[in-house]
């Protein structure tokens, strides 16, 4: 019989990712979501039957036990960037992921693969950061053996960052952004895939990686990167941490007075976090430890940012039109 693995959030943008590889290579993939009904787009990857979407609230001990009956190795992808409600970053990312790991080491499950991200920190400024170290703090009490992998900004073609600026891009003639010149070093999604694939079938050694691609850029030339595939020409404008703060304040007043309604476009805890340089520290284990060697944004965003192009997929025969009457 295959072998079974257990993807806490397998149907999200990186889940769903190592669910396809994982069922490629013949596993049995129990994708564990809380809202099984739209995450059927996982079934697919596999013949009928080889992955299923399960009901879980990683919230509740019973509800994480239940999903990992039988487990060979689990895999947690949840995260958040909620900072209210009961999925919160305290609720996910710290004690979410500790009891994945808790309970995977009751039942003795053979291997453990955790998704953190590059600037987790217990003294961190940033909420999001802090509870990330303490859900790997968590992860290693119970599974000391376990793989970490701490991916810079994820793209791909389901990304929230990319696709986020280029959709704003729609709207008039500035692009603002806070941390122009804040480093990053994206990460495509499924390379990340690939380096959690390996923890779980044991190829890996444990340890934290952390996980960025070729090259190293500000978020200004990420954002010019970005509108010179989708063809457009916008203002990039730096707003002052300080301003931003402020601004990002407002925003979550407004959402605490309608309930919820209007969602602020950038938190303070994103702007703490946007003062630090995501890219990978000189003396981190990483991709080439792993053998892998990662994919850099030029060769994937034209993809799928192509449909935020002034004529979307007909640019590119527009310009060949300009070429041939040149």
């Amino acid at each position: 019989m295959s072998q079974l693995v257990t993807i806490y959030g397998g149907s999200g943008f990186v889940g769903r990712y190592i669910s396809r590889r994982l069922a490629a290579a013949g596993w049995r993939v129990r994708v564990a979501v809380r809202r099984p009904n739209e995450a059927m787009h996982v079934r697919p990857y596999g013949v009928p039957g080889q992955v299923e979407p399960v009901f879980c609230n990683i919230r509740d001990d019973a509800s994480v036990r239940a999903v990992m009956q039988g487990a060979d190795a689990v895999v947690n992808c949840v995260g958040t960037f909620d900072r209210k409600g009961r999925n919160n970053f305290d609720a996910v990312q710290a004690e979410g992921a500790t009891r994945i790991a808790r309970i995977a080491a009751e039942q003795g499950v053979a291997r453990m693969v955790h998704l953190s991200a590059i600037g987790a920190d217990a003294r961190a400024a940033s909420i999001y950061a802090r509870t990330k170290a303490e859900g790997e703090a968590g992860v290693l009490t119970h599974m000391p053996q376990a793989v970490i992998l701490r991916p810079s900004v994820i793209f791909g073609a389901e990304d929230r960052f990319f696709n986020r600026f280029a959709a704003m891009t729609r709207l008039g003639p500035i692009l603002p952004v806070v941390g122009g010149n804040t480093r990053f070093q994206p990460v495509y999604v499924d390379d990340v895939a690939q380096a959690a694939v390996m923890g779980v079938t044991g190829e890996a050694q444990a340890g934290i990686y952390e996980l960025g691609g070729p090259q190293v850029a500000t978020f200004r030339e990420l954002m010019e990167l970005m509108l010179r595939v989708i063809r457009r020409r916008r203002l990039i404008v730096n707003i002052p941490f300080g301003v931003a703060a402020l601004m990002a304040g407002v925003m979550e007043l407004v959402e605490t007075l309608t309930l919820g309604l209007v969602p602020p476009a950038i938190t303070r805890d994103q702007v703490r976090s946007l003062r630090v340089d995501n890219v990978v520290r000189a003396d981190a284990k990483g991709f080439a430890d792993l053998g892998i060697m990662p994919v850099a944004p030029e060769a994937v965003l034209p993809d799928y940012l192509w449909r935020f192009r002034p004529t979307g997929q007909y640019e590119a025969i527009r310009e060949s039109a300009r070429n041939l009457r040149a």
